[in-house]
């Protein structure tokens, strides 16, 4: 039978396009492909569907079939939902390459601007079910075979980056390279639109651009003005990655993955790391992709101890900036590090370059995170309304250890188009603001146990994917600071200043710095026996503090004969759901890890949320001996429910002893510093451990 390519020279141009596996391959053989059959890149929907029309033999069908099975869902009215709307995606990462494509399958114009020229990020990825289901129907097998082949729940950046670089541009994006969003220029006088200030030297079709719709996944540390973030930080831990070629030769295949190894599960081989290397680590994740990857944790005094950090400095950026740390020794470091946790089967360790040409291992402080406070705003000028919206880090900075990184990405990225879907049909700017806001509440909260299990059933509604859905949890009223019209010239951003830095104050009302909010924590328990803030963590872990928070709030809430009996996870829950639904605090955190001390940085979040809605309540701190109206109410109430949790405890303490059940709490979940999600069922410990701020250090 003769191939495909000897009776089509454009179907030669389209294996290759399928095979490619450098970002510049993929572009050049796309452009061939477009060429051959008469065809402008760029060109939306139309252009695929003329794709589809001329490439027709078995190899190509086959991917028709997928995309055309995706493009055929009603939400999307056959590529007509925003036929009129003009989207500017700024940045070719996964997330901003995955709305993408959502926006192209509505039917929008989507011009696609990216400052980099390649993808060269090594790094794995851990992949939820539905990410990996997802990227199936999209093709993801057909562009790279390893894709997630057998158990196997990882891809590398870079390769994910491919794929979605494939189908986007198939979809009709139009994709601009080596260029870099610097602000928006708004529209100098009615009738006129909406336009792009873009480095360096443009083409003119692109520097006239007009569009109404912005989403900006250029990474954390740009985001657009207007937008507030927040840095939220948790105990220091210092992560280091390392990626080294692949020859993948049959010793190398034959080498087990590690998900993850945890100190606190192996003591034991730990201890021998570190009687045999010098080597003192919290734990380790070993990845095979592109490259071997893997991540560990290290001990700041193993790494000074062996010459990795010059001198120990208090401030982070400090002790881990590139005066701080010597290259050399950080690659022995990681080098031995991975060689004994593969018992040196992997042969000669080389590190794999990164995108400067240098050796691919870095170390990092991965417990500081940034989170903007608002996923969307509108602005207006001359009558042109924008609708600007944030995905992938410029959205939320991912917290490594709980690997939920790209799979919440994605979501936020179906829930962006989701709102631009909107946006199309006309819906009120502050209605669309207020369900965007909505949403953006549930996002990190959100895991493979409590999304739809059905995770074929998933599509850009967000009633596909999130259960006990409330799209009117926010209000437009509530929202009215995210909606600007502008009169003035905006001042022009300083070069100096970066607009995705933390800010120490903002119109939304929320806690500047972490020292303000455990500042008003402290006002606002005052007063109650038994509660002692001191910190944004362990401090929460017994219920009392979040009972005291809310029944401050508001007295009534909270009656302590209906907390009667309940352990310091029923009492938790039951401030949470009070706060819910009471004072409109949705639960960015759980019950569980409150109590366990697991997300802390979930816990500030959440904290944060009380501080922005009430931080204009009238309080009275000070000691309980300063009688000020509501402080018998709160003596008493406190002191209730601590003797409650006491009895309780003391229950269960016996129960456990003379062995008649085993304790109703879930089991304790322990936050492991490291960037592994396949390994969060490691967390969990049995029954009877102790949570660890009770493990000696």
């Amino acid at each position: 039978m003769a191939s495909p390519t000897s009776t089509n020279p454009a179907h030669a141009h389209f294996e290759s396009f399928l095979q490619a596996q450098l970002c510049q391959d993929v572009l050049s053989s796309f452009q061939e492909l477009c060429g051959a059959l008469g065809l402008e890149p760029g060109g939306g929907l139309p252009q695929y569907h003329k794709i589809k029309d001329q490439l027709n033999y078995w190899s190509a069908k086959s991917l028709w079939t997928k995309l055309d099975k995706r493009a055929g869902q009603p939400v999307y009215q056959q590529g007509r939902a925003c036929t009129s709307t003009k989207c500017l995606v700024v940045g070719a990462g996964p997330c901003g390459l995955r709305v993408a494509v959502e926006l192209a399958l509505l039917g929008a114009r989507v011009v696609l601007v990216e400052k980099r020229t390649k993808f060269s990020r090594h790094n794995v990825l851990h992949l939820w079910p539905f990410t990996i289901h997802d990227l199936r129907a999209l093709g993801a097998k057909k562009f790279y075979g390893r894709f997630c082949t057998g158990t196997l729940d990882h891809i590398s950046i870079r390769q994910l980056q491919l794929l979605l670089l494939k189908v986007v541009l198939l979809l009709g994006v139009e994709i601009h390279w080596g260029v870099t969003f610097t602000g928006l220029q708004p529209p100098p006088r009615k009738g006129s639109g909406w336009r792009a200030q873009l480095q360096p030297n443009p083409p003119a079709q692109l520097a006239n651009y007009e569009f109404d719709v912005l989403i900006s996944a250029a990474g954390g540390k740009f985001v657009p003005e207007g937008f507030k973030v927040r840095e939220m930080r948790g105990k220091l831990a210092i992560g280091i990655t390392a990626n080294f070629v692949n020859g993948r030769t049959v010793e190398e295949t034959q080498v087990p993955e590690i998900s993850g190894v945890a100190r606190i599960y192996n003591q034991s081989f730990f201890q021998s790391l570190l009687k045999a290397t010098g080597i003192d680590l919290e734990n380790i994740v070993y990845y095979k992709d592109d490259t071997h990857y893997f991540v560990m944790t290290a001990k700041k005094q193993c790494l000074l101890r062996l010459g990795v950090l010059r001198q120990d400095w208090p401030d982070t950026d400090r002790l881990l900036g590139s005066a701080n740390v010597v290259p050399e020794a950080l690659q022995r470091f990681a080098r031995a590090a991975a060689d004994f946790a593969t018992h040196g089967k992997l042969g000669k360790l080389e590190f794999a370059q990164d995108a400067h040409r240098q050796p691919d291992v870095s170390a990092f402080d991965f417990t500081s995170m940034m989170r903007a406070e608002s996923s969307a705003r509108v602005q207006e000028k001359h009558g042109a309304r924008l609708l600007l919206g944030l995905v992938g880090d410029c959205l939320v900075e991912p917290f490594w250890p709980l690997g939920t990184g790209v799979a919440r990405g994605f979501l936020a990225a179906f829930d962006a188009a989701w709102m631009v879907k909107r946006w199309a049909e006309g819906a009120e700017p502050l209605e669309v603001l207020a369900e965007r806001e909505s949403l953006y509440q549930l996002l990190s909260q959100t895991s493979p146990e409590n999304m739809h299990r059905n995770v074929a059933q998933y599509g850009l509604d967000p009633a596909t994917r999130y259960p006990n859905l409330n799209l009117r949890a926010v209000t437009p009223n509530q929202v009215r600071d995210l909606y600007d019209v502008l009169t003035k010239e905006p001042v022009q951003r300083n070069d100096k200043t970066d607009a995705g830095m933390p800010t120490t104050g903002s119109a939304g009302g929320s806690a500047g710095t972490q020292e303000e909010l455990l500042r008003w924590c402290q006002e606002q328990t005052a007063g109650y026996p038994g509660v002692h803030v001191s910190d944004l963590s362990s401090s929460w872990t017994d219920g009392l503090a979040l009972c005291a928070l809310v029944h401050r709030l508001q007295p009534g809430l909270l009656e302590p004969s209906e907390l009667q009996g309940l352990g310091a996870l029923e009492a938790t829950a039951w401030a949470l759901k009070v706060a819910e639904h009471e004072l409109g605090i949705t639960p960015v955190v759980s019950a569980q890890a409150v109590v366990a001390g697991s997300d802390p940085l979930g816990l500030i979040a959440y904290l944060s949320h009380f501080h922005s809605a009430f931080k204009s309540t009238a309080h009275s701190p000070g000691p309980v001996s300063q009688a000020s109206p509501g402080t018998s109410s709160a003596v008493l109430f406190l002191g209730k429910l601590q003797r409650t949790l006491q009895r309780s405890r003391a229950k269960e303490n016996a129960e456990d002893a003379g062995g008649k059940k085993l304790r109703l709490e879930p089991p304790c979940l322990v936050s492991l510093p490291f960037p592994s999600a396949p390994s969060v069922h490691l967390y969990a410990s049995p029954p009877s451990w102790p949570c660890p701020s009770t493990l000696p250090a």
